[in-house]
């Protein structure tokens, strides 16, 4: 396993080229519908939607990701055992603490966001305060302080802000306004660009997706080991695990466009969502954890 030090400059330079990629991606994608639909809208409103985006996501994405499911600042008073732990192994990590959120709902989930262990925020279900024991309850805050220590939060975040530009970049396709139907019987290489605007519309969300996805499983194995790392009790978040897999409380809040920064796939009751889903199958993390 790399170290700690490699790992939170390894996500400093998947973020850069990431953004870097989605950007190249955008533009291209712009370019491709404005030449296809005769439109000169859609590469300038591509063009600032990657810079917006970028910008966003880079300062505002934790606030984004908490404002969308519909999260609120937890005080020391109302979640005692929630704040101490998280102070505690916040202390043990060597980072500040960050600010905790919770959100009102019988679901057991967790995640972590914010651009850097200075700008950082964790948030738990109501449910998964209720259900799990102080020791289960450390491996999960300790998974998601990992995430925060290795940059993880940063990347992921990035990621998910970004997909909702390609959405809506495609979506921009549907709107007669912005489209001029003149013909151009003597340019042959708008169909060419046509065909690759219709496989755009079709698979860019889908590879936006898939990219996520491969990111997003690499970094659960390796928060689950620094957790074990920070509070030496794999048994802890093991037993965490086992019980949020068992979870059947739907979880209403969640948004579609974060699923990714949770603990757990908070759509796992969806066989689709399952086939897409950004997290590792519980039973293997709980295998790797094992070996520890």
């Amino acid at each position: 396993m790399a170290s700690f030090y490699q790992a939170v400059a390894d996500n400093k330079r998947h973020s850069f080229f990431i953004i870097v990629l989605f950007v190249c991606f955008i533009s291209a994608t712009g370019y491709i519908l404005s030449y296809s639909f005769d439109s000169q809208f859609f590469l300038p409103i591509a063009l600032a939607y990657s810079a917006i985006s970028a910008f966003s996501s880079y300062f505002l994405g934790d606030k984004i990701v908490l404002s969308l499911n519909q999260a609120v600042v937890a005080d020391r008073k109302n979640f005692f055992e929630f704040y101490t732990v998280t102070e505690n192994l916040a202390k043990a990590a060597s980072i500040p603490m960050p600010k905790i959120y919770v959100i009102d709902s019988p679901a057991m989930n967790a995640f972590a966001t914010g651009r850097s262990p200075q700008h950082a925020s964790i948030c738990a279900t109501t449910g998964l305060l209720r259900e799990l024991n102080r020791t289960e309850l450390e491996g999960v805050i300790g998974h998601e302080l990992s995430h925060i220590k290795n940059y993880d939060t940063l990347l992921m975040t990035v990621v998910s802000v970004l997909i909702g530009t390609i959405s809506a970049l495609i979506h921009f396709t549907n709107r007669p306004s912005l489209i001029n139907h003149k013909d151009d019987d003597d340019n042959h290489n708008k169909y060419i660009f046509q065909i690759l605007s219709i496989f755009l519309i079709i698979f860019a969300p889908l590879i936006s997706r898939l990219i996520q996805l491969a990111i997003s499983r690499r970094r659960e194995f390796f928060a689950d080991a620094s957790s074990v790392s920070l509070t030496r009790q794999p048994s802890g978040l093991i037993s965490a695990l086992q019980k949020i897999a068992s979870d059947s409380a739907p979880f209403l809040q969640a948004s579609k466009a974060t699923d990714s920064l949770y603990i757990n796939n908070p759509f796992k009751g969806q066989k689709l969502a399952n086939l897409f889903s950004t997290h590792p199958p519980i039973s293997d993390r709980i295998a790797a954890l094992k070996k520890m």
